[in-house]
C-alpha cells in the first residue's frame, strides 16, 4: 500500500472511531452526531497543522521530534507570539495549553468535559476574525461550540473517549497532499451527513463526475485573480473542483446557502483545500430572498465564474409575493413561479436560481448549473423565457444531458447548462444519456461514468466537436428555429440506410410481408367473431 493510501485509510479509521464513540454515548444516527464529528475532526486538523507549520519555522522544534511540546514550553510568551505571527493567516492559532497532547495529559482532572469545551471555545475566539463564517445578518458563526452538551450523562467520559481517539494519529504527514486526496477524505467524512432533513434542499455533495465535468468545461485555459460564486453552495464540492482547476491561489470564493449545516461543512472543506482566505465570504442565508454579496455601490456583486446545483423544487410560498417587486424586476426578468393550489413543495425554485445566476455574471462571466432535463425543452412558461434570454443575449455555451440516476438519491434526469457571456457563435449540445454503468448504492440505483467517459464529454465540449448520435454544434439561429430547444437529440440528422438487393430478393421479402399480414388479418377476424358471440350471450343487468 502506498504511503498516501495508508494515510487515507488511517484517517478513515479515525473518523470511524469517532463515530463509534458517539454511538457508545447515545449519539449514533442522532442529528447532533454530525456536529460532534465535524468539530472534533476540525480541531484535530487545525492542531496538527499548527504543529506542522511551527516545526518548519523553528529548527529547535523540528529537532525535538516527538518531544516538540516540551521544547515549545521553553519558549517565552513573546517568542511564542512571534512564532504565531510568522505563521500567517492560513494557520489557526493554538495556545500552549490548547494542544490535544495537553488535554490528553489532563484527562483525569475533575470536570474534564468543561476543560475540553473551554479549549474549543478559546480557539474559536482567538481565530474568530479569519475562521468564522457569517449569517446574512452579519452574525459570526465561530469555529467551535461546546461539544459535551450533546450527551446527557457521562460527559467527562465522553470527552475523554474522544481525546483518546485523537491522540493516536497525526495529520502532519498529509499536509503536502493535493486536491484529490482531500476530496476523498471529505467525501468519506460527510457520507452519512450529505443531505438535510427530508432531503428537500440541495444535496450537500454533488457526484464527482458532475463536478469534474463542470469545472473542466468552464476552465480550459490559464486564468488568475478571478472570483468564483455558488448561490446554493452546500458543502462546496463544486467550488472546490472549480478552484482546483483554476488554482487555489488564483481564485477567491464567495458562497451563500440557507443551511447552517452546509456552512459548517463548507468551512471544513475550504480549510482542507487551502482556501482559508475565502472563509469571510461564506454566508449562511436565503440567496433568493436576501442575496448577501454586494459591490461598494450596494448593487449585487458580479462574478467571473458561477457553479451551482440548486434545489429544483421547494416551497417558497411564504415569501413569494415579496420577490414580485420592482427592485427584483431585472433580476427575475422571466417571472416568479405562482403558488400551486396543492403541493406547494413542488414550486420550481431552480428557475429563480437560474435567473439570479444570469444576473450575477460579470461582463465576460461563465457559469455551469445543474438543471432538470425537462427545462431544456419546455415549450412555454418561465423555462422557455429564460432560454430565449440566453439565446437572444448570446450567453449560451452548451448543454450536457447526463445519464439517468447520476444522482443516487433522485430519479430526476439532469442536464448541465453552461453559460458564457463571451460566446457569440456556436453552441455545443451533448447527449450523454447513454453513457455510464448502473450500480446499486444502498437501496438506490446509481449511474457511474468511467474516467474515459468523463474525459470524452469534456474533450467534445471544449473542442466543439460533432459526433454521430452524441453531440452537435449549432448556431443561435438554429436554436431559434427549433423553438429554443437545447436538446441535442432534436438536432441529430435522421439517417436512412440504403441496401442493395436483387429484384428476386425484393420479391421474396415482399411475399413474406404479405403472408404475415394475411395471418394477422385472419387472426383479427377470428377474435372479432368470438367477441360478438360473447356479447350475444350477455343478458341485461349482468
Amino acid at each position: 500500500m502506498s504511503k498516501t493510501k495508508e494515510f487515507e485509510q488511517q484517517i478513515k479509521d479515525l473518523i470511524d472511531d469517532l463515530k463509534s464513540v458517539c454511538a457508545q454515548y447515545g449519539l449514533g444516527n442522532d442529528g447532533n452526531e454530525f456536529k460532534v464529528i465535524t468539530q472534533v475532526f476540525l480541531y484535530k486538523l487545525l492542531n496538527d497543522k499548527f504543529v506542522y507549520q511551527i516545526k518548519k519555522l523553528d529548527p529547535r522544534l523540528e529537532k525535538a521530534g516527538k518531544d516538540w511540546e516540551l521544547e515549545l514550553n521553553k519558549f517565552s510568551d513573546d517568542e511564542y507570539e512571534v512564532l504565531e505571527m510568522e505563521l500567517g493567516e492560513k494557520t489557526a492559532k493554538i495556545g500552549k495549553n490548547h494542544f490535544i497532547q495537553n488535554l490528553f495529559d489532563l484527562q483525569n482532572e475533575a470536570n474534564f468535559a468543561k476543560l475540553f469545551d473551554n479549549t474549543l471555545l478559546d480557539i474559536a475566539k482567538e481565530n474568530s476574525e479569519i475562521f468564522s463564517v457569517l449569517t446574512s445578518g452579519k452574525t459570526k458563526i465561530v469555529l467551535f461550540e461546546e461539544v459535551s452538551k450533546y450527551v446527557t450523562d457521562e460527559r467527562d467520559a465522553f470527552c475523554k473517549a474522544l481525546i483518546n481517539k485523537l491522540i493516536t494519529f497525526s495529520f502532519e504527514g498529509i499536509f503536502e497532499e493535493k486536491f484529490d486526496f482531500f476530496a476523498a477524505i471529505f467525501e468519506y467524512l460527510i457520507k452519512d451527513y450529505n443531505s438535510d432533513s427530508g432531503g428537500k434542499y440541495a444535496e450537500y455533495f454533488t457526484p464527482h463526475a458532475v463536478s469534474k465535468i463542470m469545472a473542466r468545461c468552464l476552465v480550459n485555459n490559464e486564468v488568475s485573480n478571478v472570483t468564483c460564486y455558488d448561490p446554493s453552495a452546500g458543502s462546496g464540492t463544486l467550488l472546490m473542483n472549480l478552484a482546483h482547476q483554476i488554482g487555489e491561489n488564483k481564485s477567491t470564493i464567495y458562497t451563500q446557502d440557507i443551511s447552517q449545516k452546509s456552512s459548517s461543512l463548507l468551512r471544513l472543506n475550504l480549510i482542507l483545500n487551502d482556501l482559508v482566505h475565502s472563509l469571510p465570504n461564506v454566508v449562511k442565508g436565503n440567496t433568493i430572498k436576501d442575496p448577501y454579496h454586494r459591490s461598494e455601490d450596494g448593487k449585487l456583486q458580479k462574478f467571473d465564474y458561477i457553479v451551482s446545483n440548486p434545489p429544483f423544487k421547494l416551497d417558497f410560498s411564504d415569501y413569494r409575493d415579496e420577490l414580485d417587486s420592482k427592485a427584483n424586476q431585472e433580476r427575475f426578468f422571466a417571472g416568479i413561479p405562482n403558488v400551486p393550489k396543492s403541493k406547494k413543495e413542488s414550486m420550481a425554485i431552480y428557475l429563480l436560481f437560474l435567473q439570479h445566476i444570469m444576473y450575477s455574471l460579470s461582463e465576460k462571466g461563465k457559469a455551469a448549473i445543474v438543471v432538470p432535463t425537462g427545462f431544456i425543452t419546455a415549450q412555454s412558461g418561465i423555462d422557455k423565457k429564460i432560454r430565449e434570454k440566453m439565446v437572444e443575449s448570446k450567453m449560451l455555451a452548451g448543454v450536457v444531458s447526463m445519464p439517468s440516476n447520476i444522482f443516487a438519491t433522485t430519479g430526476t434526469n439532469v442536464s448541465i447548462l453552461f453559460l458564457d457571456k463571451s460566446n457569440k457563435c456556436d453552441v455545443v449540445l451533448i447527449d450523454a444519456s447513454n453513457l455510464g454503468t448502473k450500480v446499486k448504492e444502498g437501496k438506490n440505483q446509481k449511474t457511474v461514468l468511467s474516467e474515459a467517459e468523463e474525459d470524452r464529454i469534456i474533450e467534445v465540449f471544449n473542442s466543439k466537436t460533432a459526433e454521430d448520435d452524441f453531440s452537435v454544434v449549432v448556431s443561435y439561429e438554429d436554436i431559434k428555429a427549433k423553438n429554443y430547444s437545447l436538446s441535442a437529440g432534436q438536432y441529430f440528422e435522421v439517417k436512412i440506410e440504403y441496401v442493395d438487393i436483387t429484384p428476386e430478393e425484393f420479391e421474396e421479402k415482399l411475399n413474406v410481408f404479405k403472408s404475415n399480414l394475411s395471418e394477422l388479418f385472419a387472426e383479427g377476424k377470428k377474435l372479432e367473431k368470438e367477441i360478438e358471440k360473447n356479447l350475444e350471450g350477455l343478458s341485461y343487468g349482468d
